[in-house]
């Protein structure tokens, strides 16, 4: 599982400082030493401090999972930084992003730290505790106490401003000092002449008190534990003896009461409640620390110890604890292939291994492969091969073409099988800048991440995992790699097209458009050179030669007006330049149109209509189509499809959705007779720019997709 640290030491990352701050601080020794016991546990360790920046952090580590899928654990260790009741601060921003955390919850919190509201519900439901006042202003009236008092804050922990006064004189010094330093009320409290005993609470329903622990203050000083002793500025070692040196009837009385404490402030998987113990062998409970200190002399690090709970041991109780409150079961189950069914193998495969994945990632956006680098390109090819050689697939001779497309089919071949189609070009111009890998909590960036190397990870990752539970040499499919997207397929349809009369099924691995939608119907595409040639003409000088300029605009207007958005049809320009003599006007001017269209035969009228308004005299006119890229239109076979995949996703809680495109794609290159979707590579937006990125959840989300349809396909 993975578990963040959450801790308050050094930072101060705040909008504004403002209100109390915090004394109480975890050192760098006792972070390490749980960092280190929760590894040895098995678990994936991070440490944050809980400052504003934690919620980014925390979900850049524990990204949002899916149906299934533990949700990472906080370990909680947070003081707060300033202000009020801060023992919640990192508690309630936790409940908010929804985070499953170890200890006790806000409301808990904010009850302990309230050590008069406590004991009013402690008085309430009849837990011992001792007689009380409370003081609001230095003017008090004095309580109706005997002396000796105990004075301490409030709202505060870490036995800040405590200490036992015998006299009016020395509980107005004392409480004017928590007056002023902590600007609270005071609390007031009869002092128990006695021994101190804490009593460590692990777990719920139910939960288990550790051995009473006693703490021994020597001959010297205040027989209370104040903050100069826990922070070793007193002079005086403090120690503690566990168990207690009491009876066993009343050990369990201790145990009992703490417990009730515990319930009654509505606490959760651990605590510790002090107490006093006078000489006629009555307890009474002065606080409970809801947050208590894993210090490894502490009490409650020795009670654990006492029943055999080592510091690591106690860590990770504290992790099972929590996750059994959370899921019901103290740590996930252990999924082998002989124990549970191949779907179920394929999701822990893949959900174990989220970090591996965005590490390959990262890895494939460090390829620099844009259409217009041959190099780059080849460099791509020879690791796909080498990564689908590992996974045993081998390439299909008669479906390769070693400048733009190569296929790989599985030991069971192709026909009648699922082809996997992806590019490995990046379609990016080179004047565009180079984008780093960069991952934030919801979106990964990267060069070509949305295009291409986000979709190629989702199959690799996929296919091990098919591998992994014994599924992969079963599985009839193909993987089909171009490298001509930038070029719109002009060089490697035709292997594509030999290669998709052999499926039964086609998967285009484009990516997946922002709403967790697939496309299952696309128009078509065609891209025209339209030049016009002229007689070089001087600015000024009568002449009956028409000017191209003008006149190509004139032409060009009219194959706009074609567009229709009741017939889907779309024509503009996309490019248009110019070239001219010194000192004379354009005499030649070239134009790339683009028509989408949503049928062959319109696509025929609407280019023998440009043909037409393109003619003319005066002026040499040429028409060249660079690209055609046919429909991708919805049939029986491809309805079938959708609907698969759209049950897969339903069975994990994964939205998924239909649409249409006006843009192209290798889809439309399917015959009718098969089933053909596309987008199902990860859910990405801002395509080729320098923002391309894809969404986090949706990378492992259409991983799982995949390789649920593949195993289904054995």
């Amino acid at each position: 599982m993975r578990v963040a640290i959450v801790y308050n030491r050094d930072s101060q990352r705040v909008i504004n400082l403002f209100g109390l701050p915090n004394r109480e601080k975890y050192g760098l020794k006792a972070i390490k030493r749980i960092t280190d016991a929760l590894k040895k546990g098995g678990h994936q360790v991070a440490a944050f401090e809980g400052d504003k920046d934690l919620i980014d952090r925390l979900e850049e580590f524990m990204p949002r999972v899916v149906k299934g899928e533990r949700p990472g654990m906080v370990f909680n260790l947070s003081y707060g930084i300033q202000g009020q009741a801060r023992y919640t601060h990192v508690p309630g921003m936790l409940e908010m992003i929804g985070l499953p955390y170890i200890g006790s919850g806000p409301l808990a919190h904010s009850l302990a730290l309230d050590k008069v509201v406590s004991k009013m519900i402690f008085v309430q439901r009849g837990v011992p505790t001792p007689d009380f006042a409370v003081l609001d202003q230095s003017e008090f009236e004095m309580p109706e106490l005997e002396f000796p008092l105990i004075v301490k804050p409030k709202n505060e922990a870490v036995s800040f401003g405590i200490r036992i006064v015998n006299n009016e004189e020395e509980l107005r010094d004392g409480s004017d000092v928590i007056f002023k330093e902590f600007e609270q009320p005071v609390l007031a409290e009869r002092y128990i002449a006695g021994r101190e005993i804490n009593v460590g609470l692990l777990g719920n329903n139910p939960t288990e008190a550790l051995p009473p622990a006693e703490i021994l203050f020597g001959t010297d000083g205040p027989q209370i534990y104040t903050w100069e002793d826990k922070t070793r500025r007193s002079g005086r070692e403090i120690g503690v003896a566990c168990p207690a040196d009491i009876d066993a009837e009343l050990a369990a009385k201790a145990q009992d009461i703490a417990k009730r404490a515990f319930r009654e402030l509505g606490c959760y998987d651990c605590a510790r409640v002090d107490m006093r113990l006078d000489d006629q062998r009555n307890l009474y409970v002065l606080e409970v620390n809801s947050l208590p200190s894993l210090g490894e002399h502490g009490s409650y690090v020795q009670g654990a110890a006492a029943v055999g709970l080592d510091f690591a041991g106690l860590v990770n109780r504290l992790v099972d604890i929590a996750a059994t409150r959370y899921f019901g079961i103290p740590s996930p189950p252990e999924v082998a292939p002989k124990q549970a069914d191949a779907s179920q193998n394929i999701f822990s495969y893949l959900s174990s291994r989220r970090d591996v994945i965005e590490k390959e990632v990262s890895a494939w956006t460090k390829v620099r492969s844009r259409t217009s680098d041959p190099v780059g390109v080849e460099d791509a090819h020879q690791r796909l091969d080498k990564e689908l050689s590992k996974l045993g697939l081998k390439p299909v001779e008669e479906l390769v073409d070693d400048r733009v497309a190569w296929t790989w089919e599985s030991p069971a071949g192709l026909e009648n099988g699922t082809l996997l189609i992806g590019h490995l070009d990046v379609p990016i111009e080179p004047a565009i800048s180079t984008q780093m890998f960069r991952r934030e909590p919801e979106w990964l960036y990267g060069e070509g991440i949305g295009t291409s190397r986000a979709p190629l990870v989702s199959l690799l990752a996929s296919l091990r995992a098919l591998k992994r539970v014994n599924r992969l040499k079963k599985i009839p499919f193909g993987v089909l790699y171009y490298a001509d997207e930038g070029r719109d397929c002009r060089y490697s349809a035709n292997v594509i097209e030999k290669a998709v009369a052999k499926a039964k099924n086609v998967i285009v691995l484009r990516p997946g458009n922002v709403g967790d939608y697939i496309v299952t119907t696309r128009r078509g595409q065609r891209v025209y050179r339209v030049q016009f040639e002229g007689t070089p003409i001087r600015l000024g000088k009568a002449n009956k030669r028409t000017e191209v300029l003008p006149w190509a605009f004139e032409k060009l207007e009219s194959c706009f007006e074609l567009s229709s958005k009741k017939d889907r049809i779309s024509v503009a320009a996309i490019d248009f330049n110019t070239a001219h003599l010194p000192m004379l006007l354009p005499h030649q001017v070239t134009a790339t149109l683009l028509m989408s269209y949503p049928d062959e035969a319109v696509a025929d009228d609407v280019e023998q209509q440009i043909r037409g308004f393109l003619n003319g005299k005066g002026v040499k006119t040429s028409v060249r189509m660079l690209s055609k890229r046919p429909p991708m239109k919805e049939r029986k076979a491809t309805t079938r499809l959708a609907k698969t995949f759209e049950e897969l996703a339903s069975k994990w809680e994964i939205r998924f959705k239909r649409e249409t495109s006006v843009w192209p794609s290798v889809g439309g290159l399917v015959p009718a007779t098969a089933g053909v979707v596309c987008g199902m590579g990860p859910v990405a937006r801002n395509i080729y720019t320098p923002d391309e990125s894809v969404d986090r959840i949706s990378l492992i989300q259409r991983t799982i997709l995949l390789a649920e349809f593949l195993n289904e396909q054995a």
